[in-house]
């Protein structure tokens, strides 16, 4: 077995040199050719100063070059920094900095969005145009004393007379591989370290219980920058000597076509917002001919209403799965048996998770809500330049604490009711701003619906439901805490109904609660 995703796509060019590792745009690219252009890029950051440790930010949308760039820092001994490709200044002086970043793999805009920033650390852009190969130099310096070079020239380095010296070795598997930071729902984005046995154990265990095979083709329209995307769809790809179909980004026409035009393909993973779309462009133009045999989701809760609408159309039920930036994935409804609404099912294979007490931290028993606790050799090393965060996270007995408050069922399928920092005390009750959540959805008249705690001198806390109404005449704040009282215990129901046109959410479509909770402090 390879110790490493960049030694797993070696292996492959070596056996298979023409078989499709990715197709981009109409244009397949075989792994022989794929491992060919990684090795220029790894030797082009050897002789442009890589040290071993050395990180190689990425703040790119999704592209081969992406790939290639990815694959190649780690062949060339570098540490991969994930960057958000909607961050704007603030966040990326904080990733950039904090993850002490040499060298970024960025879009001319990306650049541009760069160029103003203090970044002490960082010593090279490598720009790659999304239409066209640029051929020089996009600049020899900016104005923030950064050298610049275009991604093609750059990979003309690594054909040079000085390369020729440089070694290339496969990384060990105890060497760090990615640093991925947290979303920042709730508050400044930690860094987190995942060796590369992190992410082969991770991939195997994911690949074992989805039956994913080397014939299988992804449909891969997730943004890489994220765990979702990279860890899961493309390490998977990659590791079996698989497919990807790549997109750029995501549109739900585009993807429905895609199942009918190829019908090879047999993987879809999306996050919730992505399926209401593909739901919403079903319902309009009609359910294709093909469909994959798995749809996954993750990143962001399904509602039961969406899980079992999209079984109507579509006859399928999705697997649901939950993971995190520090893990990989950890929990899975089964690929054979019963994916249960609402769940996300047990642990992947040779991993475990457990409920415990918030306070005593006790396992607790099933159909009790605690916080989620996880193990194995997935989870992360630790928060970089945090080994105070590093030592809150994990028990004396090494499980990892998600922040995640759920329950578990007597047979064994865990659900999740929220972040245990969400979680409303209102009047003495422990109120789960989920439980509200997946009521407020089922509601015809609600688009989205986001529930938060708000401070009450009487309460503690009262219930604030914030909701997006959904197209056509909307809803009266009587209606829907009367839609609430009659389902949920009294206590639970909204105290004050807000109704917006739009939700707060991060690039994969989680709600950020801490940023909806000071625009309505603020009056905004």
């Amino acid at each position: 077995m390879a110790n490493s995703i960049v030694e797993a796509v070696a292996k492959q060019a070596r056996r298979q040199p023409e078989r499709a590792a990715i197709i981009f745009e109409g244009k397949t690219i075989s792994y022989g050719s794929l491992y060919g252009e990684v090795e220029r890029f790894a030797r082009a950051l050897v002789v442009s100063g890589l040290q071993r440790g050395d990180r190689v930010g990425m703040f790119l949308e999704n592209s081969p070059a992406f790939v290639v760039s990815y694959l190649g820092a780690h062949l060339a001994g570098g540490v991969v920094t994930l960057i958000n490709t909607q961050y704007r200044q603030v966040e990326l002086s904080h990733i950039l900095t904090d993850a002490a970043v040499r060298f970024c793999v960025t879009s001319p805009s990306g650049a541009t969005e760069l160029r103003s920033l203090v970044l002490p650390n960082l010593t090279l852009q490598i720009i790659v145009e999304q239409n066209k190969p640029v051929a020089e130099p996009v600049a020899e310096r900016d104005a923030s004393s950064v050298a610049s070079v275009a991604y093609e020239a750059f990979l003309r380095r690594g054909d040079g007379p000085a390369s020729d010296a440089v070694s290339l070795t496969i990384p060990a598997s105890d060497a760090p591989a990615i640093i991925g930071y947290t979303s920042g729902t709730t508050g400044r984005a930690k860094g987190a370290m995942l060796l590369h046995r992190n992410l082969v154990a991770n991939i195997t265990a994911i690949t074992t219980a989805w039956h994913w095979t080397p014939d299988d083709r992804l449909l891969l329209a997730l943004p890489l920058f994220h765990t979702h995307g990279l860890a899961v769809g493309l390490h998977g790809t990659l590791f079996l000597g698989a497919t990807a179909v790549l997109r750029r980004k995501f549109d739900a026409a585009e993807t429905l076509a895609a199942f009918n035009d190829d019908p090879a393909i047999s993987l879809f993973f999306g996050v919730p917002t992505m399926y209401g779309r593909i739901v919403a462009e079903a319902q309009e133009h009609g359910a294709p001919r093909h469909l994959p045999r798995l749809f996954v989701s993750g990143s962001a809760p399904l509602s039961p209403h969406l899980f079992l609408e999209f079984e109507r159309i579509f006859g399928q039920r999705i697997l649901e799965r939950y993971g995190m930036t520090e893990t990989g994935m950890n929990l899975t409804n089964p690929y054979d048996g019963e994916r249960r609404a609402g769940t996300v099912g047990g642990p992947f294979p040779g991993q475990e998770a457990r409920i415990v007490d918030t306070d005593g931290r006790f396992a607790l028993p099933p159909a009790v809500i605690g916080e989620i606790e996880v193990r194995g050799p997935h989870v992360f090393a630790g928060y970089i330049n945090r080994p105070d965060a590093t030592a809150e996270a994990f028990s004396p007995d090494g499980w990892f604490k998600t922040g995640d408050l759920g329950w578990v069922s007597d047979d064994g399928y865990f659900t999740i009711t929220g972040r245990a920092r969400e979680l409303i005390i209102s009047g003495g009750y422990n109120i789960y701003p989920r439980e509200i959540e997946d009521v407020l959805a089922s509601h015809p008249a609600v688009g989205e619906a986001a529930v938060i705690g708000m401070a009450d001198e009487d309460m503690g806390e009262q219930v604030v439901a914030v909701i997006v109404p959904a197209v056509g005449e909307p809803p009266t704040a009587e209606e829907i805490v009367s839609y609430c009282r009659e389902r949920l215990a009294s206590y639970k129901k909204p105290r004050q109904v807000i109704f917006v046109a739009s939700l707060p959410r991060n690039a994969l479509g989680k709600v950020q609660k801490h940023l909806l909770s000071a625009q309505l402090e603020r009056g905004t």
